[in-house]
């Protein structure tokens, strides 16, 4: 069973389960969107000891909680699973992916720096990432940001400081 060093901040009980079933890791589990703040101060000790993986459902309150514990924890790692890989019938959550899909998502964590651009809005326009969702949402994979839309990605690969020349360079390999 593989270990994984760092604290992983998921949802709730049943993404803990799984991902114990398949790693050996530790979990804090924010109990949905109204994070507490005892549980931001746990998360704050966690990426100060060990780090943290921030590893939330690929959805929208999934999105909404990534992004406010990015900005309340700076320099927390993020994992992005396909939502086609972590869901049933009538769910989606990291809770219903199996082992491989949760492998590959964690071991391509990304870490955002906010306010850094090495890539120019116009470039962003240029690589045709405004209108085409199809090409963004390639991009986004290729990179494992997880799908977003075109102001979120812009943000995500500023923020992992990618340029015009590696997206230009990885979708032709594509």
């Amino acid at each position: 069973m593989k270990k994984i060093r760092e604290i992983i901040v998921v949802e709730g009980k049943n993404d803990t389960n799984t991902l114990q079933s398949y790693f050996e890791c530790d979990t804090i589990e924010t109990g949905g969107d109204q994070i507490v703040s005892t549980t931001i101060d746990r998360i704050k000790e966690a990426q100060k000891v060990r780090g943290v993986i921030i590893f939330t459902d690929p959805d929208s309150p999934g999105e909404h909680i990534r992004r406010w514990i990015n900005e309340q924890v700076p320099g927390c790692k993020n994992a992005f699973i396909p939502k086609d890989q972590a869901k049933t019938p009538k769910k989606v959550g990291v809770e219903h992916a199996n082992g491989q899909a949760l492998w590959i998502a964690l071991s391509h964590c990304v870490t955002f720096e906010e306010d850094v651009h090495t890539l120019a809005w116009q470039d962003f326009i240029d690589l045709g990432l405004v209108g085409d969702q199809s090409y963004r949402n390639a991009v986004c994979a290729a990179f494992h940001i997880g799908p977003c839309n075109g102001k979120t990605c812009f943000k995500r690969l500023n923020a992992m400081h990618v340029t015009k020349a590696q997206i230009e360079r990885i979708m032709k390999h594509e």
